[in-house]
């Protein structure tokens, strides 16, 4: 979906296919076919943008393949899907039954990460529609925070710099310009906008035009940062946001009170890390996942908790729970709410659909699907409520 902004410019607005397993090149085609067209179907749209999730194997045969690359673009002009951004956080096995802490690797210290991270630029440059000259891709916070040494900061800001050196190379034989962004999350060694500034600003930091950060709003919450104060502090360091992805943390206002807990302990699944955070006076109080924070004495209970869990924006769980969807509107009021928008890549980002409650979760390809197009109505709204147009 494409939006005009007040300033002329277009923004795109895509869901992440990263919801939908997929390991090889013909999990990705069956993504298309049985979860992407349908959704633009039910939106009764001409054309979808998806952020495009490639694990290491499907992207390795796009690269090793180039007819196989011109087939899937012409696969997704045929089903009016379009691919702007590609989400290059999970390396690969995001659809295992346990995923956690192994989503991190490889990371930046790892030579893996920047190959894969390189082909991923290259294909999406011949993925971008024609009138798109620029792409982008999000990628973990450099690694998970255990065992961060200086050395392995080091490494990885190497990497990084390496990696901009080939994206540029890229762009002066393709024309097309791809940047990366790192996505700030709790746990990992960038986990607030603020481990953003230090890590892209201090010494042996990548060039700005090539790397900046991917905010995701529910990160953002999780953490019980203020979007307005965290993102001028990005634009003071003159750090861009290359994307945003657009998703709603899993709140408790009350976790001591009556049935609240009960209430989270529906949400501690096995498959994904959900990092709990509680907001007191001293500051910010961590839990690596959901189920460590329930354990007794954890986490204060006469405090705010937030966790990681991706919630539909249409959807916010029932009381006492809540969704943070107001971080989600007062972020994107920052993001593109203003004279120019700070990024012009949106990309609605639940991959948890059915790591959800069973009472909540999809139990069909269409109720998937249904609530999919009713996430990025959601969002369509919130950003015509900014002022932009939605174009055709």
């Amino acid at each position: 979906m494409r939006f005009r902004h007040p300033d002329g410019s277009t923004v795109h607005l895509a869901y992440c296919t990263n919801v939908h397993a997929a390991e090889d090149l013909d999990g990705v085609r069956s993504q298309l076919r049985e979860h992407a067209e349908p959704v633009r179907r039910r939106l009764h749209r001409d054309r979808l943008g998806i952020g495009l999730w490639l694990a290491r194997d499907a992207a390795r045969a796009l690269t090793a393949d180039p007819a196989a690359l011109r087939s899937l673009r012409g696969e997704l002009d045929r089903r009016g899907l379009e691919v702007v951004t590609l989400n290059g956080f999970p390396y690969r096995g995001f659809g295992d039954q346990h995923v956690k802490y192994r989503v991190y690797r490889p990371d930046w210290t790892e030579p893996a990460r920047l190959e894969h991270t390189t082909d991923l630029a290259r294909l999406l440059t011949a993925l971008l529609p024609e009138d798109a000259v620029e792409g982008t891709v999000s990628t973990l916070p450099l690694a998970w925070r255990t065992g961060f040494t200086s050395d392995r900061r080091r490494t990885a800001l190497d990497a990084l710099g390496t990696l901009a050196g080939r994206l540029d190379a890229l762009e002066e034989l393709t024309g097309r310009s791809i940047r990366v962004g790192l996505e700030p999350e709790p746990g990992c060694t960038v986990e607030t906008t603020a481990d953003a500034v230090e890590a892209l600003t201090g010494p042996g930091a990548p060039p700005a035009h090539r790397i900046g950060v991917c905010v995701d709003t529910c990160h953002l919450a999780t953490q019980f940062e203020e979007p307005e104060g965290a993102l001028a502090a990005l634009t003071a360091a003159h750090i861009p946001v290359v994307k945003s992805q657009l998703s709603a943390a899993l709140h408790a206002e009350h976790p001591g009170g009556t049935g609240t807990l009960e209430a989270l302990s529906d949400f501690a699944e096995p498959r994904f890390l959900h990092q709990t955070r509680a907001r007191t006076d001293a500051g910010v109080l961590t839990a690596d996942d959901l189920g460590a924070a329930l354990r007794p004495g954890a986490l204060p209970l006469g405090v705010p908790w937030r966790s990681h869990f991706h919630m539909p924006l249409h959807a916010p769980p029932p009381a006492p729970l809540s969704a943070t969807l107001d971080v989600l509107r007062a972020a994107l009021g920052r993001l593109v709410g203003g004279p120019v928008p700070l990024t012009r890549h949106l990309e609605v980002e639940t991959y948890t659909w059915q790591a959800l409650p069973e009472g909540q979760r999809p139990r069909t390809r269409a109720q998937l699907a249904d609530g999919i197009a009713a996430e990025l109505d959601v969002a369509r709204e919130m950003l015509i409520d900014l002022g932009l147009k939605e174009l055709p």
